[in-house]
């Protein structure tokens, strides 16, 4: 069994190296064969000059440096395209996951699941941090179906073939166990130590929370709706055209009845508004519909499981 470590770093030049020591000391007990690939996404103190130090002294060290703040979506997408390992493990550079312990999420792994996620139970975040991220957890269990405790804790264990149908862009790495449930992966969660931060700071603002919603209706969309659009665009345009068209009907009820429609411009010039958005939304719906089945046809090679007799 061989590991792989795939470790986003930004400005961490103060735990990078005692983080290196702890996972070599660790997938050590474990096998012989590891790797720890760390990804600078574009530090500007000494982080790259340490990584690159460690890999010059320990083959078992792989860098990447990217050439700007690319992301962690992009850190760990560019980390599985180069991880060797039969399982792979995805961490914080900044010393708060503790890699004592890798026997635990393995052995939950050796259970039958194809990627286990931490929860940081006992968290030591600012509230400002924790609250919005409970919230989030919840609203994603709500819509999506996957419910862990704490859906955006970076350290995880996946199996290999988990991350090569992965396809992550912009911040969507937070929500790797969606995509891999609706994939029937079989997901799961294990309480972890969640260690105070010893050096730098926090690289996360307040704005994450407002990008982490919008993530979310992408999730939404691309887990649920992908391959039929038109029922995403054709179940709103059917609900605004038809709230519009009621609207129609009792504005000609009070023309019929009444004789005038006196005051109720803004109800009529409503009912007109939701009718156009209906058929707009509708229209996008078939467009996307045509789009989808004009493209060559789909590869759903990665859904197989298994394949038997065949040569």
């Amino acid at each position: 069994m061989k590991l792989s470590f795939v470790i986003p770093a930004k400005d961490e030049e103060g735990s990078v190296e005692e983080l290196y020591r702890e996972i070599s000391r660790e997938a050590g007990k474990i096998t012989k064969q590891f790797e720890i690939i760390f990804i600078d996404d574009g530090s500007k103190d000494k982080t790259f000059e340490i990584l690159k130090e460690l890999s010059q002294k320990d083959k078992n060290v792989k860098v990447v440096k990217f050439r700007g703040n690319w992301g962690k979506a992009a850190a760990f997408q560019t980390g599985f395209s180069l991880a060797t390992g039969d399982i792979i493990f995805t961490m914080d550079s900044d010393l708060q996951d503790n890699p004592s312990e890798i026997p635990n999420f393995i052995a939950k792994l050796e259970d039958g699941y194809d990627l286990v996620s931490g929860w940081k139970k006992e968290r030591h975040d600012p509230w400002h941090k924790v609250i919005p991220s409970r919230v989030l957890n919840w609203l994603t269990g709500k819509f999506t179906g996957v419910w862990l405790h704490d859906i955006n804790c970076g350290f995880k264990a996946y199996r290999r073939e988990v991350v090569e149908n992965l396809n992550l862009y912009g911040e969507l790495f937070r929500f790797i166990p969606v995509f891999a449930a609706k994939q029937n992966y079989r997901v799961t969660e294990i309480p972890v130590e969640h260690k105070e931060r010893k050096f730098g700071k926090s690289k996360f603002g307040f704005e994450r929370n407002i990008k982490g919603l919008l993530d979310l209706i992408t999730i939404i969309f691309l887990t649920g709706y992908v391959r039929r659009p038109g029922h995403f665009f054709g179940t709103l345009g059917l609900a605004s055209f038809f709230s519009g068209f009621l609207i129609g009907i009792y504005i000609t009820y009070l023309r019929v009845s009444a004789g005038n429609i006196q005051g109720r411009s803004p109800l009529l010039f409503l009912g007109i508004l939701l009718m156009v958005i209906g058929i707009q939304l509708l229209t996008t719906g078939l467009l996307a519909e045509m789009l989808l089945f004009s493209r060559q046809k789909q590869d759903y090679r990665s859904a197989i499981d298994k394949e038997l007799g065949f040569k």
